[in-house]
C-alpha cells in the first residue's frame, strides 16, 4: 500500500532558496507544527517596532532617547525576531538571549527564543523558557500552544495534553491550534495523540475540512484507514472541494487504495485549479515515478520537471530531494543524485528509502565503502523498526 503523506503544512512560511543557507535542518524537516508561528502572530515583534499596545511601559519612554545599553538590547531583540521569521533559527538564538539578559521585551523575547529551540529540536530548553514565561504571568494560549509542541517533542504526552487543553480553553474555535499539534504529533509519530488532539478539536468545529483532514490522516496511520480513515478522507473533500485541503483528501485517499491513476488524475486537477506548490509538485513527480514512468517517457520528463520546480521552490522539503535524487539516479547521473540523496538523508536521517538510493548511486560512482556503510544504514533501522515493533507489541 502506498501510504506516504507528503503534505502536513499547510500554511506558508518563508523558505531559504538553498539547503546550504544557515537555515537549520531540524527546522526545514519538521516546519510542519511551525510554519505558521513563524509568519503568524506568535512571532512577536518587538514592541519598538510595532502598533500594538506595549504589555509594560518602555523603559526609556519618558526621555527623547534609548540608553545607549538599551537600544543595543532591543536591536538585538530585533535581529533575533528578524531570523527567527525567516527560519534562521539557530543564528537567532544569541541575539535574543542578549536581549533577554537585559530584560528586553520579556514576552516578545520568550516567544521567539522557545520558537527557535522548538525547530532546533532542543526541547527541554522550550519547555524550560516557557514555563519561566507561565511562572511570571505571561503565560496564556499561545504559550500553552507552544509548551504542549515542547512536551510533544520530548515524549511528555500527557503533559502535552495539559497545555493543549489549557490553551484550548481559551481559544476553543481556533483550528490552527489543533492544526499545528497535530502536526507536532505527526512529526513525532505520535499518532494516537495526534488523534486525541483531533478528536478534541472537532467537538468544537465540527465542519472543518483541515481537522477531518488530520483524523483520517491519523487513523490511516493507525491502521484504520478502511473503516475510519476513509470516510474521514470523504467527508475533508466534502466540505471544502475546491480548496487544497479538498484535492489533499481525495489525493491521499487515492493513495491509501492503492489507485495511482485516480491521484495521478486528481493532482493534475488541483494544479490546474491554481495549487501549484512544491507539496503538490512533489506529490506528481512521486506519483509518476510510482506508476513506472522510465527516463525517454513523457511522463518522466513531467515529473523530473515537477520535482525540479518543487526543489526550487523549497530545497528544504526532504520528499522533492529524494524523489528527485531517484529521477537523476535513474537517468545514470549519479554524482547529481547524490548531490540530493544526502540533503534528504541529512532532512530525514531515518528514511531507508534514502539510503537504499544512495547505496546504488555510490556504487555508481566507485565508492563502494560509502555504499557499504548506506547498506548497513539500512540494516540498522530496519533492526530498530523492529525491535519498536516488537517492544510495543508486548503485554
Amino acid at each position: 500500500m502506498y501510504t506516504t503523506s507528503y503534505a502536513r503544512s499547510l500554511d506558508s512560511a518563508p523558505r531559504q532558496s538553498a539547503y546550504n543557507s544557515p537555515m537549520n535542518p531540524r527546522f526545514a524537516c519538521a516546519a510542519g507544527s511551525l510554519a505558521a508561528l513563524l509568519c503568524g502572530p506568535a512571532v512577536i515583534r518587538s514592541q519598538a517596532q510595532s502598533n500594538a499596545t506595549p504589555r509594560t511601559p518602555p523603559a526609556a519612554s519618558s526621555g527623547p532617547q534609548l540608553a545607549t545599553g538599551d537600544a543595543e538590547a532591543r536591536a538585538e531583540l530585533e535581529t533575533g525576531t528578524q531570523l527567527t521569521a525567516h527560519g534562521y533559527l539557530q543564528q537567532a538564538i544569541p541575539h535574543l538571549l542578549a536581549a533577554q539578559a537585559a530584560g528586553i521585551d520579556s514576552y516578545a523575547t520568550g516567544v521567539n527564543l522557545s520558537i527557535c529551540y522548538l525547530g532546533t529540536g532542543d526541547y527541554a530548553q522550550a519547555i524550560a523558557v516557557l514555563q519561566s514565561m507561565d511562572a511570571s504571568g505571561e503565560g496564556g494560549a499561545a504559550v500553552e500552544n507552544l509548551l504542549a509542541q515542547a512536551y510533544i517533542g520530548s515524549a511528555q504526552p500527557q503533559d502535552a495534553l495539559r497545555s493543549f487543553r489549557r490553551a484550548a480553553a481559551a481559544t476553543p474555535k481556533d483550528e490552527k491550534l489543533y492544526a499545528y499539534l497535530a502536526d507536532a504529533c505527526t512529526d513525532h509519530k505520535d499518532y494516537a495523540l495526534g488523534l486525541e488532539i483531533v478528536d478534541e478539536g472537532l467537538l468544537q468545529l465540527p465542519s472543518s475540512a483541515r481537522l477531518h483532514y488530520e483524523k483520517a490522516l491519523f487513523l490511516s496511520q493507525l491502521g484504520r484507514f478502511e473503516e475510519e480513515g476513509r470516510p474521514e478522507f470523504d467527508r475533508a473533500a466534502q466540505l471544502a472541494p475546491s480548496s487544497y485541503i479538498g484535492f489533499l483528501a481525495r489525493v491521499q485517499k487515492d493513495l491509501y487504495e492503492d489507485n495511482l491513476s485516480a491521484a495521478d488524475e486528481v493532482l493534475h486537477q488541483a494544479i490546474q485549479s491554481g495549487h501549484r506548490d512544491y507539496r503538490m509538485l512533489t506529490l506528481l513527480g512521486t506519483v509518476l515515478l510510482h506508476e513506472g514512468a522510465a527516463p525517454g517517457e513523457p511522463r518522466f520528463a513531467e515529473a523530473k520537471s515537477a520535482l525540479e520546480e518543487s526543489v526550487e521552490e523549497n530545497a528544504g522539503y526532504s520528499a522533492t530531494q529524494i524523489a528527485l535524487g531517484k529521477v537523476y539516479l535513474m537517468e545514470n547521473r549519479a554524482q547529481k543524485a547524490v548531490d540530493h540523496l544526502e540533503i534528504g538523508r541529512r532532512l530525514e536521517p531515518d528514511n531507508p528509502a534514502v539510503y537504499t538510493s544512495l547505496a546504488s548511486a555510490y556504487d555508481q560512482l566507485g565508492e563502494h565503502a560509502r555504499a557499504r556503510l548506506m547498506r548497513l544504514q539500512i540494516g540498522r533501522l530496519l533492526a530498530e523498526k523492529s525491535a519498536g515493533g516488537s517492544a510495543a507489541g508486548q503485554p
